[in-house]
């Protein structure tokens, strides 16, 4: 038993002589009606393969080719959600922040970072946009930023930038993976790029 409990737990059972007072606790939430599952071609692996010390750029990030899968989203019913990321390598992005890590390497040298967007997104057989918000849900502007710092939404062509209620949404998550220069590294042995992310979908 924590001490905050055990202190409510003597203050219930005190002498009634002692002036009482109290306030309210409200609990809110909601249950949504319907359910989403995405989906990413490919398990959502993306492979780069090996490359060479000599293939990194000495004195300057080198940017590879991007890679890119198809997200697929498909809920029971019409239902609002935002996506974001949950960096697991957090902590290890070495371009931008508000990117993803690729982990590093014995010498805790980080090795890059690699940003993820949202192209060319249908929802319901109809063209939408991606919009973001910084700010937990209260301004939302058009952006393909797919990541950890924002809420990512669709809304509808021609209309407000605020989140549509969708059945089916499918779109192409492109990658683009930044290598810091190679001098910034110790490349002595085999160092493997270790990137991962968790995609979140929450109801809105």
């Amino acid at each position: 038993m924590d001490r905050p409990t055990l202190a409510l737990l003597l203050a219930a059972c005190a002498p009634s002589v002692f002036a009482a007072s109290d306030t309210d606790l409200n609990i809110s939430g909601s249950i949504t009606p319907s359910a989403c599952a995405p989906t990413l071609t490919g398990g959502g692996v993306i492979d780069l393969g090996k490359m060479t010390a000599r293939d990194l750029q000495p004195s300057k990030p080198t940017l590879l080719d991007p890679a890119e899968m198809r997200l697929d989203v498909v809920c029971e019913g019409d239902t609002f959600f935002t996506l974001t990321t949950v960096d697991n390598r957090a902590g290890t992005s070495a371009i931008n922040p508000a990117h993803h890590g690729l982990g590093t390497t014995v010498e805790e040298q980080k090795l890059g970072s690699v940003a993820f967007t949202l192209f060319d997104p249908v929802a319901d057989q109809q063209p939408v946009n991606v919009i973001v918000s910084r700010n937990a849900g209260a301004n939302w502007n058009i952006s393909n930023y797919l990541g950890h710092t924002a809420l990512t939404s669709f809304a509808a062509v021609g209309g407000p930038n605020t989140p549509i209620a969708l059945k089916t949404l499918n779109a192409r998550l492109r990658a683009f993976t930044i290598i810091v220069p190679s001098t910034e590294l110790t490349l002595l042995d085999e160092v493997p790029i270790d990137g991962q992310a968790t995609l979140q979908l929450k109801y809105w």
